[in-house]
């Protein structure tokens, strides 16, 4: 009886073990859009502050999808609500803050400086994200924190200055 007992017990620690090996193998894949093609994510923190008269400064949470030509960039308050939610697509950039009308855009650049106070580059920022060194009309990134899920970037041109501080969810 005592055998039947160990030999029940094994066998239930060797499927538990093989269970958490499988579900571990099970990998959250990464989502897929139109053609197959893949959907690159990013969250975390992000920061704007632009040296005006008075400064201007903004930070909140952030989801981002999609790419530089097609996405969209949700910003979440410290409380989790939504702040607004920015979509662009070839000819569209729109501005949702839930409670008001949607807000359309002639360029990314504008809705981008509507929403945060500075206009940022997208193409730029999405290759920031993948820890790619791009360049920016007036804009010089720190990426030497990349691997920490950190990086900077700075304009100078056109003024007032700004600071972009990125964290990413790790």
């Amino acid at each position: 009886l005592l055998l039947r007992q160990l030999a029940r017990g094994a066998w239930l620690h060797i499927a538990l073990i093989a269970i958490f090996l499988i579900a571990g193998c099970a990998g959250n894949p990464r989502a897929r859009g139109q053609n197959d093609a893949k959907i690159e994510a990013w969250a975390g923190r992000i920061s704007l502050q632009v040296a005006s008269e008075p400064v201007q400064s903004f930070s909140a949470s952030f989801e981002l999808k999609g790419r530089a030509e097609n996405g969209e960039l949700t910003l979440i308050s410290p409380l989790g609500n939504v702040l607004a939610v920015l979509r662009w697509s070839p000819g569209q950039a729109l501005l949702d803050r839930g409670s008001e009308d949607i807000q359309r855009f002639a360029s990314v650049d504008e809705l981008t400086e509507r929403a945060t106070g500075a206009a940022i580059p997208l193409s730029a920022l999405f290759s920031w994200l993948q820890g790619n060194d791009a360049t920016a009309s007036g804009w010089v990134a720190d990426l030497t924190r990349h691997g920490d899920g950190r990086f900077t970037a700075r304009r100078t041109l056109p003024a007032p200055e700004a600071r972009l501080r990125v964290v990413l969810d790790q």
